[in-house]
């Protein structure tokens, strides 16, 4: 075989219609394109956006600066100080006895996430979503415990890089 005998296989390639080519092509006069009007003429096809000469929607839209992530977790909010008011020394604090006591006002869409505001002088057990660093500091501080139920997102990578980390630190 030569290099000028080499071509596709048959039907690889599909023909390029050749429109406008009279009667008998089957794609004559009008070459698919309708009768008269503005998509007819040459170039006269508009854009997307393009609806009859009024003024364009995507115009009528309000600048909006960024974006909201779509999987973005909102936290209903309670501080350390709060805990500190409102309960008693030793209390083990879930969050089923915050909605029971009031303080939390939606639950049903919303995890919850403890944070630092305020300070503590009282041993608490505390079972919630999530928690701040400094607000988990100043509950162990005071002898307390923090517990979160609410899995973090990459806390095995986390956990993979703080390992690999301290293995690097330690042969240094």
């Amino acid at each position: 075989m030569k290099f000028h005998e080499l071509q596709p296989n048959k039907d690889a390639r599909s023909h390029k219609r050749r429109i406008g080519r009279g009667m008998g092509s089957g794609r004559g006069k009008t070459a698919g394109k309708g009768t008269k009007g503005q998509t007819a003429r040459s170039g006269g096809a508009k854009k997307a956006p393009f609806i009859g000469g009024a003024f364009p929607l995507t115009r009528t839209m309000p600048y909006m600066k960024g974006f909201k992530p779509p999987f973005r977790v909102e936290f209903e909010l309670v501080s350390v100080g709060l805990l500190n008011d409102r309960f008693e020394d030793g209390a083990t604090i879930t969050v089923e006895e915050l909605k029971r006591i009031g303080v939390m006002r939606n639950r049903a869409s919303r995890p919850l996430k403890l944070l630092s505001d305020g300070e503590t002088t009282k041993r608490f057990t505390v079972r919630v979503d999530r928690a701040s660093g400094k607000a988990r500091a100043k509950i162990e501080a005071a002898g307390g415990s923090v517990e979160e139920t609410l899995p973090r997102k990459n806390a095995n990578l986390d956990a993979d890089a703080t390992d690999a980390a301290s293995s690097a630190n330690e042969e240094a």
